[in-house]
């Protein structure tokens, strides 16, 4: 097994965020939830991250059926986008088991809060314009969100929440949260798509963090309640293993504790400052922990950058890549070509496949200067400076993209949002590298340092890809 991430490792990521964090706290302090502004390295923390799982996102529910079903005394699922589907279905055979054991054993019901933002274009035009939200009473479960009957949910103490601001604020973040001692992080939504996902579960201190941010959002409370149970901070439930029939989902055994971690949260605004016209390197994102992290991850790369997100038209992240290259780093991006196309023109004004084209442009522009400004002094034994290898790929489906309800278990999209830096940080969770998700969007991310943990979902993504993409450019087969 690779070593732990050293002190100075870690310091040399962590630094310069935390110092970002302090002087931007006058601005964060006006967001919601702000806890963190005054003190932002109460977002470092330590987990222990159990398995990572990849698949569809029905595939994802299903194999998490036997962890949620575990669950004794709370449930708490928080997604952005809501639609019946194979996932829906899922959660409704568990929320009908957990209510069957509160009712077998006669003890108090089993507490089930389910948060969501999106579930229309209708729901989301005459949406309560306010973070308090708006709640579903019983008798609009079925009809309205497809749940079970409230007469087949008896054992639980269920409330249901949507939080939604226009024009563009959806609260993005997707996580479970298990009895109040393991977490579960996936990329998907409760939604029909068939797309690549992942999912990443995790106990230990880190729970603490997730409870925060849930409270002080979505039940407007300052302190996180004592639960009415007492709570082992042991984490029960497995993952189920993964049926040879479906070789597409995989479940990784990582089993790493005491992991280095970082919270972070990214809150919405309303106002999207759009300025298509302004360059990349001008427009700078709000200063939330999330976009300051992986700004800060890629000004201080020194070898390599991968990154899989649907889209990317954050121009923040764009220039800090450029820069990122001319030091000589490599970035690796797989990305999607044609993913919310109108969502994209929308938000950003712009499409992934459009500012894709622009970075190539300012890449080979940089390798042209770079090439004839370096010069070779043969006393001094000074070579050209190298800038760095860029590889972009799209994602596209074996076979072909497929229409829907006949993909037949084919992904036909990569929703997945991992960003590695220098094999040694791995940061997971909601966010895009798109402008919706940098400048209005909830989020909310988290960032392991521990490169054994990097290695294995690495790994587990690079097999899920294998001949799942197509090559856009490679600056390697260039030269």
């Amino acid at each position: 097994m690779p070593p732990k991430i050293s002190s100075t490792e870690i310091s040399h990521f962590n630094e310069p965020f935390i110092s970002a964090l302090d002087s931007a706290a006058p601005i964060n302090a006006r967001d919601d939830p702000n806890y963190f502004s005054r003190y932002p390295r109460s977002l470092i923390t330590t987990s222990n991250v159990d398995t990572f799982v990849t698949g569809s996102g029905s595939a994802i529910y299903d194999s998490l059926t036997p962890l949620l079903q575990s669950t004794n005394h709370e449930l708490i699922l928080v997604t952005c986008f809501w639609a019946h589907s194979s996932s829906l279905e899922t959660l409704n055979h568990i929320l009908r088991h957990l209510s069957d054991k509160a009712i077998h054993r006669g003890t108090d019901k089993i507490r089930v809060r389910l948060c969501f933002s999106s579930i229309s274009i209708f729901q989301k035009l005459f949406h309560k314009q306010s973070v308090t939200g708006q709640t579903y009473q019983s008798d609009s479960w079925v009809k309205k969100l497809g749940l079970p009957d409230p007469r087949d949910l008896g054992g639980l103490d269920l409330n249901i929440k949507s939080v939604f601001i226009l024009p563009f604020s959806v609260m993005h973040p997707k996580f479970i949260i298990v009895d109040r001692k393991k977490v579960v992080l996936p990329s998907c939504n409760i939604s029909w798509e068939e797309w690549f996902e992942g999912a990443a579960t995790i106990h230990g201190p880190v729970v603490e963090q997730f409870l925060k941010f849930y409270f002080q959002f979505w039940e407007r409370r300052l302190e996180v309640p004592t639960a009415a149970w007492n709570v082992d901070q042991r984490a029960n439930g497995e993952i189920e293993s993964t049926p040879a029939s479906t070789p597409l989902k995989s479940v990784t055994r990582l089993s790493a504790s005491d992991v280095y971690t970082v919270f972070l949260p990214s809150p919405h605004r309303r106002n999207p400052r759009l300025s298509p016209f302004t360059p990349f390197e001008k427009v700078f994102a709000p200063p939330t922990p999330l976009n300051t992290f992986i700004l800060s991850l890629f000004a201080k790369a020194e070898r390599c950058v991968r990154i899989q997100t649907p889209n990317v038209t954050a121009p923040p992240v764009l220039s800090t890549l450029l820069a990122a290259l001319a030091r000589g780093v490599d970035v690796q991006i797989l990305t999607s070509e044609r993913l919310m196309i109108l969502e994209q023109l929308v938000t950003a004004g712009t499409t992934t496949s459009r500012c894709i084209r622009t970075l190539i442009k300012r890449y080979q522009k940089l390798s042209r200067k770079t090439l004839t400004s370096s010069t070779y002094d043969e006393e001094a034994a000074i070579s050209p400076r190298r800038i760095g290898r860029l590889h972009i790929s799209y994602f596209e489906p074996i076979g072909g993209p497929k229409k829907r309800g006949s993909e037949g278990s084919e992904p036909q999209q990569s929703h997945l949002k991992m960003t590695i830096v220098d094999n040694e940080v791995l940061v997971l969770g909601s966010g895009n590298l798109d402008r919706a998700s940098w400048f209005t969007s909830q989020e909310l991310g988290v960032a392991f340092f521990d490169k054994d943990v990097v290695k294995k979902v690495a790994s587990a993504v690079d097999e899920a890809m294998q001949g799942r993409s197509k090559v856009v450019f490679d600056s390697e087969s260039r030269r």
